[in-house]
């Protein structure tokens, strides 16, 4: 993978180089983006002092995506996915999703489904931040933060349709509409998605002893169970911009997003069971059953609603407010499907409601200072059947300072830090330091940031009992909080046809949560706990403050315009993490320490991009190839999982006329069958079903 790595990385040095010898000034140009991300203030991409990546509208559009993992997977090397029975779930620079913080538009998206209730086809940009942030977002920021950037609606009407249909009867329809009259704009977007069960391997292994030759014999049984579950999904939202003057203007917003899993309600699997047969001449041996069960008796039901409001005011051409109160509400149940023994009816698996009050001013004090300063209330309760938890709450109470200064010409600076007080928790402060320098076309960053977490109330309180293997989880209210420091230098160099840059960081995290197996020297210690044991939980369980990790990295990116509408990037980022882990030798009575990789953790990953625009009078044509390469991703309970790859070829025609634009795709997703179809219950490189090929249709009208 670095080998490869290098190699498209010098093909990009020597085109570069014969573009630089005077090849064309007819060539597009490299778009810098305007970003808020990393100081809360706007700012050009490339005057940036914060180091933010960008993944715009139309690397969106070329590249076809249709959802927000996809957009990540696809357009940035530090985002990885892995699945088990569990689901889907996001890495980001060697850490789990649980450490990244999702925003839409600079406000924290919550709850379980978080990566799914972003309609992709009304995002104006991505912007990537890696590494800590909590100075200037609070609980959460410590992997990184993802904003995405929502379309603002233009003046007078328009309308926008898209249909994307591809194999596995995925289905995704996005209808978009915008409409200004005077002060007013109304924004409504609406997707549906829907997508079919799929299984990489119909057969999941069993081990068996042949005890005549002592060979460890592989036994195969099929299952029913898919690797991609099927669902079907709405979301529908609103926002109404009323602007009273050019110094005040006024927003209220809202958003309903429904999913359903789709589980094959017939599907089976077996079990294998061992007990020891002695024979009459006190000879042992192991015999092997294997018991067919009912895969599934439920589907999962998410739904959530978010609504708020704010503002804007101008004081003074130096000075602004910004107001924003939302809430974010969020209901996961389990409905049980009719059986012989009972009728259909739904468990709540997690209820969650989420308040957050920010108030926050912008004070242009000098030409040499910008200062941010804020105060933030936030709230959140949690309450689940399935757990438990009858009903618990948390507030914290924040401000926040940051200073944006010039020092000399080409020489600037950003300070800031968080005052942090939970109700749960006590009071913390955390800080962010960068210093930026620029000359010409050449950008350098160095910066600090802590990071904060603070536990959830699932890990503070949640309470889990799986009797298929005997397991109990007790809550625990004493978790402290997880911190981090982080560093970084990013070194960068663009103009209107080329873009390279360097970064590298240090990521220390220190008191992560996980679960800790309890000793039967505290079992027999604790009367409650001797009594579990004693009903038959032979596992008992705890969320304790026992790992730790160091996150080293290194991400090159380069981007070239080329001559006659063409455009080739790529993004290359190496991971070097260590984990720390406190596990418990059963036998042993003890517990180790072990050192190994993060979990779901992959060293190398490239992503290679190349567009082609041509228009020929009223039509445009757009060819765009994709790849992503990674190298074996690391899972602490199966090993590593295989290196994978995947490459897609899209095409989109696009028709204008003077009161529409037609806009047919037509591509090939995973262009050459790469697939992993290890058994069941392995640590699968992808579950992607092969290669596909899709069609999709967007229509736009504008008044």
């Amino acid at each position: 993978m670095k080998k490869e790595a290098c190699s498209f990385f010098a093909f990009l040095c020597s085109v570069t180089m014969l573009h630089a010898q005077g090849v064309g000034r007819d060539s597009v140009r490299i778009i810098n983006d305007v970003v808020i991300t990393g100081t809360g203030t706007y700012r050009k991409s490339n005057n940036a002092p914060v180091s933010v990546r960008v993944i715009s509208s139309k690397e969106l559009n070329d590249a076809h995506v249709t959802n927000l993992q996809d957009a990540l997977v696809k357009l940035t090397p530090n985002v990885t996915t892995h699945t088990n029975g569990m689901g889907t779930f996001m890495n980001f620079n060697g850490i789990s999703d649980d450490y990244v913080l999702i925003l839409e538009n600079g406000k924290k998206v919550v709850g379980d489904d978080r990566w799914s209730r972003i309609n992709i086809s009304n995002v104006k940009r991505i912007e990537v931040l890696s590494g800590a942030a909590s100075s200037l977002y609070g609980s959460d920021a410590i992997a990184g933060v993802i904003n995405i950037i929502t379309d603002d609606g233009c003046s007078g009407v328009s309308v926008s349709e898209r249909t994307h249909v591809s194999s596995k009867g995925r289905l995704s329809e996005d209808i978009n509409v915008s409409a200004t009259e005077g002060c007013l704009t109304f924004q409504t977007s609406y997707n549906y998605r829907t997508s079919d069960n799929w299984q990489v391997n119909s057969y999941q292994m069993f081990e068996e002893t042949d005890y005549e030759s002592g060979d460890v014999v592989p036994v195969l049984k099929l299952t029913g169970r898919p690797m991609s579950t099927g669902y079907v999904s709405n979301d529908v939202s609103e926002k109404i911009q009323l602007r009273l003057s050019d110094k005040l203007s006024l927003y209220l917003r809202g958003e309903f997003f429904d999913n359903t899993t789709k589980r094959p309600q017939n599907a089976k699997y077996y079990t294998q069971s061992k007990k020891t047969v002695t024979d009459d001449d006190g000879n042992k041996s192991y015999a092997y059953t294997y018991t067919q069960k009912t895969a599934y008796t439920y589907d999962v039901h998410h739904r959530s609603y978010t609504y708020g409001g704010g503002g804007r005011l101008e004081i003074n051409k130096k000075s602004h407010l910004y107001l924003d109160v939302y809430s974010d509400n969020f209901t996961s149940k389990y409905h049980y499907w009719q059986t012989a023994d009972e009728e259909d009816y739904e468990m709540t698996r997690k209820r969650t409601h989420y308040t957050n009050e920010n108030l926050k001013g912008i004070f242009r004090l000098s030409a040499s200072h910008k200062l941010s300063a804020g105060l933030e209330f936030v709230q959140s309760s949690l309450n689940s059947e399935s757990d438990n938890i009858d009903f618990e709450t948390s507030a914290t109470y924040n401000a926040y300072l940051q200073d944006e200064m010039r020092i000399v010409n080409g020489l600037e600076a950003v300070v800031g830090g968080r005052y942090t007080y939970n109700d749960n928790f006590g009071s913390h402060a955390t800080a962010n330091a960068s210093l930026f320098y620029h000359v010409g076309g050449l950008r350098v960053r160095l910066g600090y940031a802590g990071g904060y977490r603070t536990p959830d109330l699932s890990q503070l309180y949640a309470t889990d009992q799986a009797k298929t293997n005997a397991r109990y989880t007790l809550n625990n209210t004493s978790l402290k909080p997880e911190k981090s420091n982080f560093v970084n230098m990013n070194v960068e160099y663009s103009n209107r046809w080329l873009s390279v840059g360097v970064t590298g960081y240090i990521n220390k995290v220190r008191d992560m949560i996980n679960l800790r197996v309890l000793s039967q020297e505290e079992i027999n210690g604790d009367a409650s706990l001797t009594k579990l044991y004693d009903e038959g939980w032979t596992t008992i369980r705890q969320r304790s403050n026992i790992d730790d990790a160091k996150i080293k990295g290194v991400c090159l990116n380069a981007k070239v315009a080329l001559p006659e509408g063409i455009t080739v990037g790529a993004s290359y980022t190496y991971t070097d993490s260590e984990a720390k882990s406190t596990t418990f030798d059963s036998k042993a009575q003890t517990y180790v320490t072990t050192v190994s990789p993060t979990d779901k953790s992959v060293k190398n990953v490239l992503t290679t991009s190349a567009a082609w625009d041509h228009s020929f009078g009223g039509y445009n044509l757009n060819v765009c190839v994709n790849g992503h390469m990674q190298g074996r991703r690391y899972s602490n309970t199966y090993g590593y999982a295989p290196r994978c790859q995947q490459w897609d070829f899209n095409t989109r025609h696009t028709f204008y006329t003077s009161q529409m634009t037609i806009e047919p795709s037509v591509g090939v997703e995973n262009v050459f069958n790469q697939r992993d179809t290890s058994y069941w219950n392995s640590n699968f490189s992808t579950i992607n079903p092969g290669r596909t090929l899709y069609v999709a249709l967007a229509l736009r009208f504008k008044n």
